[in-house]
């Protein structure tokens, strides 16, 4: 292997793997209270009822075709009965779907925080950094699923060339020349889709790995009225707390 691809599909990995978790690591601790969405739901939510699940729900599914596409090896699918065909057929058709939905709640995102002045005026340059990875990551990945279609250049089978690459990273036995044997639509989309992980934890996206287990277990909100009908309790309301009447 030469050096670039040395580089590209070895080293880069490991860069970003490393980039990724460190950066979490610092995040928490020295930053851990911008660890948010920084929402602008409050300034503006029609269109973002229709493009946040359209991009979180897409995203989601194109994430776990994902995990089943690389991590998965095709004799496993093989035992259990599933051909080629058969799963080749449903990776388009429910990738291919999952992919047109993220792009489109994406693209309603950007245009929502374009043309929304609030909205915004709240982006910050590492937002815009941010959008630009991430849709360069999707855009590469849709290009890259038309390949594997064979609707751009031949059809190829990404389960013998990115999926044993994938595999051979997370097991510290790098094998960058199953990588090197894919189209330039994959291998493109691994670069890019690399670098994005490089950036995530510095970006917002990092909201992504906060699950809300706590939200579960905490007490309820409890609400009391201040009018002076209140049976809780017999204070008079203080000034500035009376009920307004029209």
């Amino acid at each position: 292997m030469s050096s670039p691809n040395i580089l590209l599909w070895i080293v880069l990995p490991y860069m970003a793997f490393a980039s990724f978790v460190l950066g979490l690591v610092w995040r928490f601790k020295y930053d851990k209270f911008n660890w948010t969405t920084r929402s602008s739901q409050i300034y503006e939510g029609k269109l973002l009822r229709i493009a946040g699940p359209l991009f979180h729900l897409g995203l989601f599914a194109v994430i776990g075709g994902h995990v089943v596409g690389l991590l998965i090896p095709q004799t496993i699918t093989d035992r259990l009965g599933l051909s080629h065909e058969a799963y080749h057929l449903g990776a388009i058709t429910m990738g291919g779907g999952a992919g047109i939905a993220t792009l489109l709640g994406i693209s309603l995102l950007i245009y929502r925080r374009r043309t929304t002045a609030m909205v915004f005026a709240a982006t910050t340059r590492n937002d815009k950094t941010m959008y630009i990875f991430l849709v360069s990551t999707l855009l590469a990945g849709s290009s890259a699923t038309l390949s594997s279609a064979g609707i751009i250049g031949e059809e190829h089978n990404y389960r013998e060339t990115v999926g044993p690459w994938v595999r051979s990273i997370l097991t510290l036995n790098p094998n960058g020349e199953s990588m090197m044997a894919s189209p330039l639509a994959f291998r493109i989309h691994a670069v890019v889709a690399m670098s994005l992980f490089i950036i995530w934890p510095f970006t917002r996206l990092v909201h992504s790995l906060s699950a809300p287990v706590g939200y579960l277990f905490r007490p309820s909100i409890v609400y009391r009225s201040r009018d002076n009908q209140s049976t809780s309790g017999s204070r008079q309301a203080r000034p500035g707390w009376e009920k307004v009447k029209y």
